[in-house]
Parts: C-alpha cells; structure tokens; sequence
C-alpha cells in the first residue's frame, strides 16, 4: 500500500484482489510471481532503498533474475503526488515498469508519466466483469520490455498504433477494418481483370442450291398399272359348202 495514501476500504480490498489475479495469470506462463498486498513487506528491491512493489517478476530459470516491477493502482491514488512518490523510483529500478490502472485513469496516468518523465515500460488498464477482472494493454513504450503471450482480456494480440501506443483489439479491429469503397477499389488494383478471349467464329457451311437439288416429294404417287390387252377371241371355224360343179349341157 502507498505510504502517503490510504485507500478507502473498498478500494484496498479491490486493489488486493486485482494484485492476487495477476499473480494467477502470470504464474500460467511460467513467471513467478511475489506480492505485497496491503501492508505485507514479503518481497523487496534495491540496495540503498528497499523498495515494496505491488508485484515483483522473476524467471524460472536458475538464475531467478528480475524481470518486470509491477504496481497497481486504484482510481484514487493516480496522482501526481503517487508518481513522484512510488512511480518515479520504480522506474529507475533495473527491471520493466510496469503500471496497471483503472480503465477511466489511463490517460491520467500516461500524462503524470510524460510529465514527470517517468520510464513506464507498459501502461494496462482494468476493469471488473463478473467475479474478475480483465486486462488490457493500452500503452507501450519502445520495444517489447516483457513477453508475457496473449493477453489475459482476450486471445487476440493488442494491435500496435502510431507513437508507440497499444490499442486494445477491439479497438484496433475496428480501425483496421476497411470501408467498402476503398477495399474494392484495392481489390481491383491488386487483381488486374483479364478480357475473355474471343473466340474466332466458324465460317458458315454454303447452302446447297435450290436449282440443283430438287427437294425430294413426301409420297410419290404409284404409277397405274397397264392396262393388259385382251385376246381377240377365236372365231368358230365354218365349214365351207362345196360349190356345186356346173356341167356343160
């Protein structure tokens, strides 16, 4: 807890419970995690000042080295009388500063850090829905100071805007997306159209000539028969009288 500010009850057991859920989803990906809740002094940093951050980062490898100091605040206690306080030595130790604030307190906390030319490292903000709180990285200073993977508010990585500014991704999905007219227009340009090739057109068959070729009769007429002659009928043979013979007288 900030020795120069008492948080209201409320806000100590808020500021305590979002400490012990970080230390939860950071030990995940393999980070130990030490805390100071409240007025618990467990874990200290420096050699000529001890210093009592919310939460110190350390690897898992033999050499347990520092690698993140994280200090969380609530809505009361982002001032400027808190950064030059606590913020400001924080940043000089030999670690990434990390700060984590309520969501309507990050652009306060952006300036007090400009203002006051504190080296923050990362600025994330939260915010309570349900039983949790979710995290969001908002502000990033220079390269990446800690690879802590996807962050816990969503699978998707935040999206990195100009100035060095993280935006979350629901904000950075929304800008990216373009607007109808202009992806058209890039699709064309990107894809040139192709013209259908014409294909040539078959040369007509010439038409046979009327004159030439006679259309052939649908049914022919049969020609009539011929007629047979008939025979003459034989006459019946009559037998010729014998002429008298005249004799002389």
């Amino acid at each position: 807890m900030s020795p120069i500010l008492v948080r209201p009850v409320r806000e100590q057991l808020e500021h305590d419970r979002v400490i012990r859920q970080l230390q939860r989803d950071l030990s995940r990906r393999k980070i130990e995690v030490a805390i100071n809740p409240g007025s618990e002094q467990n874990v200290s940093l420096g050699t000529v000042r001890k210093e009592y951050p919310d939460a110190v980062l350390f690897s898992t490898d033999k050499g347990r080295k520092v690698i993140g100091v994280v200090e969380v605040e609530t809505g009361e206690s982002v001032n400027n009388l808190e950064a030059m306080a606590q913020w400001a030595h924080y940043a000089k130790l030999r670690a990434p500063f990390l700060l984590y604030v309520p969501m309507g307190s990050v652009d306060v906390a952006r300036r007090l850090a400009a203002d006051n030319q504190i080296s923050v490292a990362e600025i994330h903000s939260y915010h309570q829905v349900g039983e949790l709180m979710r995290f969001t990285l908002v502000h990033r200073t220079g390269p990446v100071a800690l690879d802590l993977g996807p962050d816990p508010d969503t699978s998707a990585p935040a999206s990195k805007s100009k100035g060095g500014t993280i935006m979350p991704p629901a904000v950075a999905a929304k800008n990216d997306t373009p607007r109808p007219d202009a992806a058209a227009k890039k699709a064309e340009k990107a894809t040139p159209t192709k013209k259908p090739a014409v294909k040539p057109a078959k040369a007509a068959k010439p038409v046979k000539s009327v004159a030439k070729v006679a259309p052939k009769p649908a049914n022919k007429a049969k020609p009539a028969p011929k007629p047979v002659p008939r025979r003459p009928v034989p006459k019946k043979a009559v037998a010729k009288k014998p002429k008298k013979a005249v004799g002389r007288r």
